[in-house]
């Protein structure tokens, strides 16, 4: 399973998908299919939908579905892979398999580096909220606080991790659910002191698409990003009893709920409100609940976005830390992060002892994690900002490699284990490379975008860079096999 694929020959995906990963299988069914509806509902959904109403109005409704189907379809293919063949490494093991080693090397690393990025932002963020509460704590002290607790979550057995990740989700999911429903009473006059708001808002203020499709493609561009997170439940995955069945009921359960809460949202959010009136940087969620007459909304989303924040740190800590153990295990990173707490069978109830977790690994995440948020609070303007804009289009790269593995491996599982095909991609291929083709879009979308053009060339950069050093790691090893 872990060994590298040579260049004469292609690896068998038999003979690969039998081994067993050396962590513990802790996560539950409840675990993932939770991981899976909450994984990609976090502070893009409860604040920065602001931006995307402000640039498309009313249209953020397509907005909202062109890029949750792009996401849904890169989540089915993703689940088709790790169903057929789970791993701790995800798409990077399955980059290896269809590629190459240097797609496994580069897709990992880079994956691994937005995650320690994006932590720093969550931690940052979550510290600014409880500051707001206890200003008696500086802000560098809840940071610290948080980065402590969820490391020792994660160093203990990964059912921490699932447990924790669970209610977060749980509360993340309510939360929406609970908004979907008030907001529907609202629109159809069930509340008190409300009345029947029909269509005025859809169709006035410059009509359902007031700056026309031009509009809808700018708020595609700004909500895409939100749909990241949803990868870290096929990682997950190989943590638990059952990976292949856990995995496919995952995914099964998540795409269209995730549709739903998204594209519901923002469909009473511009029914309800003008979206005229929508603020970039300001909730919609709590603007929709202040205009119902519901008490403390504004609490009552910071409480939901600080949780989202949490949520959001603990998966990004988890999933860092499983692709560089994975990484290690292909020899794609240093052999000391290989060292898993415990002794004996994986499998054999050390989850409940604290056994099989990557602690080396998730120590060396966190590590570079707390670096970056010290960066993000001494130098955001400067250069924690290179950084963040380094990794800024990093996801679609990812997305696109998922997208290339899949349409390389189905054919050859088709051909050696056809019974391990128990979640299939819809319409292969046709779908697979229309989702190619509208992550070129976006990628276009974003050159000609005066502000994301300098995060697409940033990133564009980093990729390059790992891509060279991966080149390079190829070019020496061809020469060692001579």
């Amino acid at each position: 399973m872990h060994d590298a694929p040579t260049q004469a020959a292609e690896p068998s995906l038999a003979a690969g998908s039998e081994g067993k990963e050396p962590l513990s299988a802790g996560l539950k069914q409840r675990h993932l299919t939770m991981l899976g509806l909450g994984g990609v509902i976090g502070a893009g959904l409860f604040v920065g939908s602001g931006a995307g109403i402000a640039v498309a109005g009313p249209g953020i409704v397509l907005s909202y579905l062109i890029a949750g189907a792009l996401a849904m379809l890169v989540m089915r293919m993703l689940g088709e892979m790790s169903a057929a063949m789970p791993a701790s490494g995800a798409f990077s093991v399955h980059a290896e398999r269809a590629l190459g080693r240097w797609a496994g090397f580069s897709v990992g690393w880079l994956y691994w580096f937005l995650l320690v990025v994006v932590l720093a932002v969550e931690a940052t963020g979550a510290a600014q909220i409880a500051n707001g509460w206890l200003p008696a704590v500086p802000q560098w002290g809840w940071v610290l606080l948080f980065m402590i607790v969820f490391t020792v979550a994660n160093l203990a057995a990964v059912k921490n991790f699932g447990e924790f990740e669970f209610w977060f989700a749980t509360l993340k999911v309510t939360a929406i659910v609970l908004f979907l429903a008030l907001s529907l009473l609202a629109v159809f006059g069930v509340l008190p002191d409300t009345a029947p708001v029909g269509l005025a808002n859809l169709t006035g203020q410059g009509g359902f698409l007031p700056h026309g499709w031009s509009g809808v493609i700018s708020g595609v561009l700004a909500v895409v990003f939100a749909f990241g997170g949803l990868e870290v439940v096929t990682i997950a995955a190989a943590e638990s009893d059952d990976p292949a069945r856990a995995v496919g009921r995952a995914v099964r359960s998540a795409v269209w709920r995730i549709l739903l809460f998204y594209v519901g949202s923002m469909l009473v959010i511009v029914t309800l409100l003008p979206w005229s009136s929508m603020e970039p940087g300001k909730s919609p969620y709590v603007a929709v609940l202040d205009s119902i007459g519901v008490p403390g909304a504004g609490q009552i989303m910071n409480i939901v976005v600080f949780v989202a924040l949490l949520s959001a740190l603990n998966a990004n800590l988890y999933g860092s830390s499983r692709m560089v153990f994975s990484l290690a295990e292909r020899g794609e990173a240093p052999r000391a992060l290989l060292k898993v707490s415990g002794s004996g069978s994986p499998r054999s109830g050390e989850a409940e002892s604290g056994g099989g977790v990557p602690r080396r690994a998730v120590l060396a995440s966190v590590a570079f994690g707390f670096v970056s948020v010290l960066l993000n609070l001494k130098w955001p303007d400067s250069v924690f900002l290179y950084m963040l804009n380094a990794v800024g289009a990093v996801l679609l790269f990812v997305w696109g490699l998922i997208a290339v593995s899949q349409l390389r491996l189905r054919p050859r599982i088709e051909r050696e284990t056809p019974g391990k095909l128990t979640l299939r991609m819809w319409a292969f291929p046709y779908l697979t490379w229309a989702a190619l083709l509208a992550m070129g879009g976006v990628l276009v979308l974003m050159l000609t975008d005066e502000a994301a053009r300098p995060q697409l060339l940033w990133s564009a950069g980093a990729t390059g860079l790992v891509l060279l050093v991966a080149g390079a790691r190829e070019l020496r090893d061809r020469r060692a096999r001579r």
